[in-house]
């Protein structure tokens, strides 16, 4: 236990080799460890040994408060309550030298920073590496004129109406958004605030999207330096020390309305006798490294960005579009520079070998997914009798190749509807798709992953530094919560050994054609770690790979982009390398693209949130069908079958009993009537308030619950073990307005 906490990170191999352990008293050693697992002493996270409680070196944290003696004090800005209470770890401010070239500013209360971490559980301290997010000291909001007063109608669903004095409105007007100050807050009183910048008028095209950009602190106007590079990036294309693939049939396949093609396929069957029925497979990225060097005044904001931020009415790019739409865009009949990989695979859909090239290629065709399925389903040519046979019908006998190394992979299989919003050119919802995957769309992911596979294998045969895309086994806690509600079901999930992906496929194909079979992808996606960026490989347990980097997108992710780098100076392929030195820095910028990550899977969800419920602001008092999405103590979220709109029920409005909740079914039970509602039940719902700045819905249930014999809880007041009540639906003496409510 001791090493253990000497070594955080080590694995039963280091282990091993520490204590001289060999042979068959691995077998011992591997007994040991299980059972100081089981007792908890000991946890497995990323593949490796920590003792419980400990946390990794570096992390992001939020600053929640100060101590007695005025010391800050931190916890994860990410923390599953599951698994018990935050740690509190103390910040660490040092004086720093005035001579230092890299100053980091002191945090304040509530910031979010990034922060190397030691110590052990009860004592730990945190050295603040870089501030990522300051303090909210402002709100942001809509300006409301209600009677005789002003109001500000906040975006954030977590904060309050505050009041605007009107001597500070700054020119602001109805419907404004605005940044507005604190002046005055309290826990009875609403805020007062004062206009402090007026960001636009929330009746233009695309104000919608604006408000998380600004909400969530996203840069989207890209400084003059950053644009001048850009325009000078041109005068880099050069043909030296590039092979000439411009005769190689490359075909780009995107979805219709995408403006930037930065990735080309193209498959042909093996001639070499001694892989009969093989094929070898190319994929061709833009050269972004060749315009994007490190250093540069392009090259810190694409890091600062992270990633791009894909909204329905506009896209907030990494990368100026000089670059992302124009030079690294791989467009039909046109010259571009490339980093290629050519895979070849077996008839078994195993890669044998693969080799990568700086390549000068020129598209021949630009498909959309619709136009490959429909040449793929009926053996046409969607653009000329030149293309069809001789290139897409090969294309598609390479994917069912590498479709049976998929199988014999067994990765997660989930399948979650994906709502896609088509925004008119007035900004408005002119409808709500649920966007089908084609087998065209499964190809091009294929193909794609596979390239992302040979650039770490690569990577990693030379010893040079990367950054992985990690994905994590299930914690216990999640795998147990999981467990429960499959209890519920009827359905097991095995206790030994280890997990994986295949075992929560035979869940999902047994649950299939059942009534809890839409339910059960959520259920199960809700029980898997988040994926995420590390310089230390565990693998990617989604996907059931060993190594895994991106590799393919670098116009929209600096990941990839940082992954071309290593590729270009491990095989020494010119200009735009990785610098020397940068390893010192990739577990900092793994960090940081990974909340840039997370910021935009807010950010863009938030939206379509908001979009939605400005499309059914006026439609309350309608009914409509769903499910049940979430089962909490506060009450039930409902997600929508027309629009996959989620929204709440709060437990006070929900029947005439008192409910509880039972965590292990992921249910709301009746103290009296035992009438059950579950996660995944099919209701119906009345629409009974919107809150379209916030993308708030709320719905008043209309369907009965289920009774379910013999799971009824207990009728006394003491607490239960695996029911817990909500204090705000608790009973009323008799003759109170609770009691005739309720």
């Amino acid at each position: 236990m001791r090493f253990i906490s000497d070594h955080p990170g080590a694995g039963k191999r280091e282990i091993a080799r520490h204590f001289g352990i060999g042979g068959g008293a691995k077998i011992a050693l591997k007994r040991i460890l299980k059972e100081l697992a089981e007792e908890g002493e000991v946890e497995r996270k990323n593949r490796k040994l920590v003792r419980a409680g400990d946390l990794p070196p570096v992390l992001v944290l939020s600053v929640v408060e100060r101590d007695r003696d005025g010391d800050l004090v931190a916890q994860p800005a990410e923390w599953d309550e599951t698994t018990g209470d935050p740690p509190r770890i103390f910040v660490s401010v040092q004086k720093q030298p005035r001579n230092t070239r890299i100053r980091v500013p002191a945090p304040a209360l509530g910031d979010r920073v990034l922060a190397r971490v030691s110590g052990t559980p009860g004592s730990w301290s945190a050295r603040v590496m870089k501030v990522l997010e300051r303090r909210p000291e402002s709100m942001l909001g809509i300006v409301r004129h209600t009677g005789a007063e002003w109001r500000l109608e906040p975006i954030s669903k977590k904060e309050r109406e505050a009041v605007l004095d009107p001597q500070t409105l700054a020119g602001a007007k109805e419907g404004d958004l605005v940044r507005a100050a604190l002046t005055r807050t309290g826990p009875r009183l609403h805020p007062r605030v004062e206009v402090v910048e007026i960001v636009g008028s929330m009746k233009g095209e695309k104000a919608v999207s604006m408000l998380a950009i600004h909400a969530h602190g996203i840069p989207h106007v890209f400084p003059p330096a950053v644009l001048e590079e850009s325009e000078a990036a041109a005068t880099r294309i050069s043909r030296k020390s590039r092979e000439d693939w411009r005769d190689l049939p490359l075909v780009t396949i995107d979805p219709p309305d995408a403006k930037d093609h930065d990735d080309a396929v193209h498959a042909v069957r093996d001639d070499d006798p001694s892989n009969p029925g093989g094929y070898v497979c190319t994929v061709a990225i833009a050269d972004v490294g060749l315009y994007v060097r490190p250093g540069t005044a392009m090259d810190r904001e694409a890091r600062l960005r992270g990633n791009s931020v894909y909204f329905p009415d506009r896209v907030v790019p990494m990368l100026p579009e000089r670059i992302s739409n124009d030079l690294c865009s791989l467009r039909e009949g046109v010259d571009r520079p490339a980093l290629a990989v050519r895979m070849i695979f077996g008839a078994d859909g195993r890669k044998r070998s693969h080799s990568f090239h700086r390549i000068l290629m020129r598209s021949a065709a630009k498909l959309s997914y619709a136009a490959a399925q429909a040449a793929f389903d009926a053996g046409a040519d969607p653009v000329g009798d030149s293309l069809g046979t001789p290139v897409l019908r090969p294309l598609w006998d390479a994917y069912q190749v590498l479709a049976h190394g998929r199988a014999a992979r067994e990765p997660l299989e989930l399948v979650l509807p994906e709502r896609k919003v088509v925004v008119g050119p007035d900004g408005q919802i002119e409808r709500i798709l649920t966007a089908v995957t084609l087998e065209a769309n499964r190809l091009i992911e294929e193909f794609m992953i596979q390239a992302n596979v040979a650039a770490a294998e690569t990577l990693e045969k030379e010893k040079s530094p990367l950054v992985y895309r990690i994905h994590d086994a299930p914690s216990l806690a999640k795998l147990e919560a999981l467990r429960e509600f499959l209890g519920s079901i009827e359905v097991s999930l095995p206790r030994q050994g280890n997990l994986r992906p295949s075992h929560f496929n035979q869940i999902l194909t047994r649950l299939k054609e059942t009534e809890h079979g839409r339910i059960i992808h959520e259920v199960v996606l809700r029980s898997q770690s988040q994926a995420e960026y590390s310089p230390a490989n565990i693998g990617h347990f989604g996907l059931n790979l060993r190594r895994y980097a991106h590799f393919t997108s670098p116009i929209r992710r600096y990941a990839d982009l940082i992954v071309h780098r290593g590729l270009i100076r491990a095989l020494g392929l010119g200009e735009g390398a990785l610098p020397e030195g940068i390893e010192a820095e990739l577990a900092e910028i793994s960090a940081e693209i990974s909340a840039t990550e997370r910021r935009a899977m807010a950010a863009e969800r938030e939206t379509i949130d908001r979009l939605v419920a400005h499309w059914l602001a006026d439609r309350v008092g309608a009914t409509f069908s769903g499910r049940i999405a979430g089962v909490t103590r506060a009450g039930l979220f409902v997600k929508l079958d027309e629009t996959g709109a989620d929204g709440f029920i709060p437990i006070g409005t929900i029947g005439q009993d008192y409910y509880v909740h039972d965590e292990g079914r992921h249910a709301l039970v009746g103290r009296n009537t035992g009438e059950t509602h579950r996660l995944g039940d099919e209701v119906e719902v009345k629409l009974v308030e919107v809150a379209p700045v916030a993308g708030a819905l709320r719905f008043q249930l209309m369907s009965p619950g289920t009774i379910v014999k013999g799971r009824r809880p207990p009728r006394d007041d003491r607490p239960q073990k695996g029911f817990r009540g909500f204090k705000g639906n608790r009973p009323g003496p008799r003759g109170s307005k609770g009691a005739r409510r309720r």
